[in-house]
């Protein structure tokens, strides 16, 4: 049986959490991974369906800041991971800052600011550096050291620190804060994205044993989480760092995901059997260019 098969998304803190309506009459939704509603958002999120779980939220993005920063980030990551949906990116995000009432979440909505000009930059759509770097620098000010969102938006730093401004070693340090504030918070699938960046950090300095370890790990966790969308780089990346014949079987088993799920994420293609001949992602290297 495949990993496409034996998956069970069990949303991003690896709890199953309870099943039933998506909220009360009268009560605001309950917004975290463990709730019906979070649940429902994870479940299409996993498997790419970022329009689907943003329709879930869309009667609460106008009152409640965390359902409109929520669906915000889901636009923003299907721009990641597809190169398209930019306009809805845009306009869930002046939602999420029209609607912010505290610094928590004007620095959330700030933090995907800055991921939205990031990844039109990383992927070649249009240069957007400056903005990506005063939009993060703008959730750093508004975000307590210890607020929810701090390891994320350490994260999105250490992406511009070794994408955009060439500089592995501020991007090192960021990676590592985002790590420990994600694994303090049990945040798994950032936990992931971490692990999955410094291996890559790992396999540019020729670090390879360092570099399996945590392309290891970052696949062992999107496995346990059931992210299938994210599944087929991780795969690749860790197909990058090992001997033949498993390479070859690692990137054949991305290749059925990433055909699977219609060809996604788009940068993969030409990496994969069965990819179309489009070169490589836009970071080059065994690393995906950051999704969280």
């Amino acid at each position: 049986m495949s990993r496409s098969e034996q998956l069970d998304p069990k949303g991003p803190t690896g709890h199953t959490g309870p099943e039933g309506p998506l909220e009360r009459e009268g009560r605001p939704p309950a917004m975290d991974p463990d709730s019906p509603l979070g649940r429902a958002v994870w479940r299409l999120r996993s498997r790419g369906c970022w329009e689907d779980a943003a329709a879930l939220l869309d009667p609460y993005a106008d009152a409640y800041p965390q359902a409109a920063v929520g669906r915000a980030a889901l636009f923003v990551e299907r721009c990641m991971y597809t190169a398209d949906g930019w306009a809805a990116a845009e306009d869930a995000l002046r939602v999420a800052e029209a609607v912010a009432q505290v610094d928590d979440d004007r620095g959330a909505a700030a933090c995907e600011r800055g991921q939205l000009a990031y990844a039109a930059t990383v992927l070649g759509v249009r240069d957007r550096t400056d903005e990506a770097r005063a939009a993060l620098g703008r959730a750093a000010a508004l975000l307590e050291p210890n607020a929810p969102g701090r390891a994320l938006l350490d994260f999105r730093r250490g992406l511009l620190a070794e994408n955009l401004s060439d500089t592995p070693e501020s991007a090192r340090a960021a990676y590592r804060r985002a790590h420990a504030g994600a694994t303090a918070r049990g945040d798994l699938l950032l936990c992931s994205s971490t692990w999955r960046h410094l291996a890559g950090l790992a396999a540019r300095e020729g670090e390879l044993a360092e570099a399996r370890h945590g392309f290891a790990e970052s696949l062992r966790l999107r496995e346990e989480l059931g992210f299938l969308v994210g599944m087929a780089p991780a795969l690749a990346s860790l197909a990058d760092v090992q001997p033949e014949p498993e390479a070859t079987r690692l990137r054949e088993e991305a290749g059925r995901l990433f055909r699977l799920l219609g060809g996604v994420p788009t940068w993969l293609a030409g990496r994969l059997p069965g990819g179309a001949a489009s070169g490589d992602g836009p970071d080059g290297g065994a690393a995906t260019p950051g999704e969280a």
